[in-house]
């Protein structure tokens, strides 16, 4: 790794990082705040989710409000997290390799005393980075929730809220180091950021459409988002190990191929 090079990058991304970052812990907080108002009609809404069509609840991870981790995996997790780190994956892979060749800054940085093969492992040490602090503040927020609105009056098993921010961490490490290898493959900045676009949201609409119909199910098979299941976590009903290495190996591959493939092929310098 070049250390000057990642805390350069870290001080250009840190503001975007925060951004997301707060913005996520400000919906958790607002989950939090919200479960208190419904708690006592956690019944009526779970013979609710219970009358829609089966798909609409797997698809959206909707498997019951009678805790508050439950009731947070289905509103935040299942969604809106999802949506804000598939967008930091998308882009900021994007920005952090093919940028820099299409703009042709990665001439600038290949000048001076390093390797093709530093540089692309600290780019990827800076995606990472930022997707662990995000997931930081996101986890730091859930437990400051959980001790301003729900106190002891509702039940909150921190042990499964803890397990669904690590998969969720995963989840996205896997997801970056693919849009990573895209980025690293590309001159273009535009051609990157549609193809990391397409992959990435191809992957959620497989999984999503896949959980919708039974006639369909196959289809989820073939995104990365089957594997993760905040319901299931929550109801203690995941398989955490397998899920975690699994995504734990994708990631790690993708980046390693990323780093390897970068150092080898021709750019236009």
């Amino acid at each position: 790794m070049n250390v000057t090079l990642y805390k350069q990058m870290m001080k250009v991304y840190m503001k975007s990082f925060m951004n997301y970052a707060f913005g996520s812990a400000f919906y958790i907080l607002l989950m939090f705040w919200l479960y208190p108002s419904i708690a006592n009609n956690t019944k009526a809404i779970d013979e609710l989710v219970k009358s829609m069509p089966k798909g609409v609840g797997k698809a959206f991870g909707l498997t019951g409000f009678g805790t508050a981790e439950a009731f947070i995996s289905g509103e935040y997790y299942g969604l809106i997290l999802v949506l804000i780190l598939a967008i930091v994956c998308v882009q900021l892979s994007t920005q952090l390799v093919a940028k820099l060749v299409d703009q042709g800054s990665m001439a600038y940085l290949l000048s001076t005393p390093t390797t093709r093969g530093k540089v692309a492992f600290t780019q990827a040490s800076v995606l990472t980075s930022g997707l662990f602090l995000i997931m930081a503040v996101t986890t730091i927020a859930g437990f400051a929730g959980n001790a301003w609105f729900l106190g002891n009056k509702y039940e909150f098993d921190t042990s499964r809220f803890i397990q669904m921010n690590m998969v969720a961490f995963l989840l996205f490490f896997a997801l970056g180091g693919i849009c990573f290898l895209v980025s690293a493959l590309s001159n273009d900045e535009k051609k990157a950021l549609g193809i990391s676009g397409l992959i990435t949201f191809g992957f959620f609409s497989l999984d999503l459409l896949g959980k919708i119909s039974e006639k369909i199910e196959w289809m989820k098979y073939f995104s990365i988002f089957t594997l993760y299941k905040p319901g299931d976590i929550v109801n203690g009903q995941g398989n955490l190990v397998v899920t975690s290495i699994i995504l734990s190996v994708i990631g790690l591959v993708s980046f390693g191929l990323a780093i390897v493939l970068f150092r080898k092929r021709d750019l236009p310098l």
